[in-house]
């Protein structure tokens, strides 16, 4: 923080006091962020719903999902991370068929974290893809894990983005039910989880809970493991179309967000490092924003430096 404050700030400090004036701009930091969430709050009342002619040509993303840091007394805790993105195009090696095709990126990320509950993280993350131009994009999407807690706020904020599961997470699961399945180390294990994957690439994770189902019901004691990665697929399968959002060029993987909660992590979760409750509510949005490229933007108009 004290390099920041050097490079940025034009504060020149030493470590010991780089804390205590983290402490302050960082709850600068943390109203601004509440500031903008108001004012994005007040054009959705004053604009309503775009019209037709209004929105652009860019596609956006959001993907969210959870970091643990620990909390003095408390333990480890989930902090909730938003990214926010555009949807460009790239050629790249289809990783089922080996062929070369155009597949969408996420460019241009920006995130946004809280430690609390997903209402309050919801309105953030919210705020912010107004704040990108959300409402003014030609289609967007929503990315995200099998957590319940994630569509429930993509119902509430994004319902009418596409959505899709992980395709890395969503494989994970499979690759976790066909060890149990098949059996690790046996010959059916390479061919059936290469099968199934691709039937999973191709849409049919309704076809793969019913397997799952099918087994945990004649094996008894395969269900307590089957059981839950049949409910998986099964509660997902609407979002597990990679190959049908893949040709349409969309982006499968949520390696946006997962990057930028690693980048929490490895700021507030480093070998013996605890944080206080205040502590970490203050750190997060200055790491927001240094994530997000805005770090000296925000600066600006909190501490009034001159422009350069």
């Amino acid at each position: 923080m004290a390099e920041i404050l050097e490079k940025v700030g034009r504060i020149h400090t030493s470590s010991g006091s780089a804390w205590k004036r983290t402490q302050k701009w960082g709850e600068a930091y943390r109203q601004a962020e509440e500031k903008e969430r108001s004012a994005a709050e007040q054009v959705e009342m004053r604009y309503g719903v775009v019209a037709p002619e209004e929105q652009g040509a860019k596609r956006m993303g959001v993907a969210m999902d959870g970091s643990m840091i620990q909390i003095c007394e408390e333990g480890w805790k989930e902090v909730k991370v938003g990214c926010v993105f555009e949807v460009d195009q790239e050629k790249a090696l289809d990783e089922v068929t080996g062929e070369e095709v155009e597949v969408g990126r996420a460019v241009d990320n920006s995130y946004t974290a809280y430690w609390g509950g997903p209402e309050v993280f919801g309105q953030k993350v919210w705020a912010e893809a107004k704040r990108r131009g959300w409402q003014k994009a030609a289609d967007t999407q929503a990315l995200g894990d099998g957590a319940v807690w994630i569509w429930n706020l993509v119902a509430e904020h994004f319902y009418d983005s596409e959505q899709a599961v992980d395709w890395f997470h969503a494989k994970q699961h499979w690759c976790a039910a066909g060890q149990t399945l098949y059996g690790e180390g046996t010959p059916k294990l390479h061919g059936g989880l290469n099968e199934q994957e691709t039937r999973l690439f191709q849409g049919h994770a309704e076809d793969i809970a019913a397997l799952l189902r099918r087994e945990a019901q004649q094996t008894p004691s395969l269900q307590e493991e089957l059981s839950p990665e049949a409910g998986y697929f099964e509660n997902n399968k609407r979002r597990m179309n990679y190959m049908d959002l893949r040709m349409q060029g969309w982006v499968i993987g949520s390696g946006m967000v997962e990057s930028g909660g690693k980048q929490f992590k490895h700021r507030m979760a480093g070998p013996g490092m605890q944080w206080s409750r205040t502590g970490a509510e203050r750190m997060l949005p200055i790491r927001s924003a240094i994530l997000s490229g805005r770090f000296d933007q925000i600066w600006q108009k909190l501490y009034n430096s001159p422009q350069n």
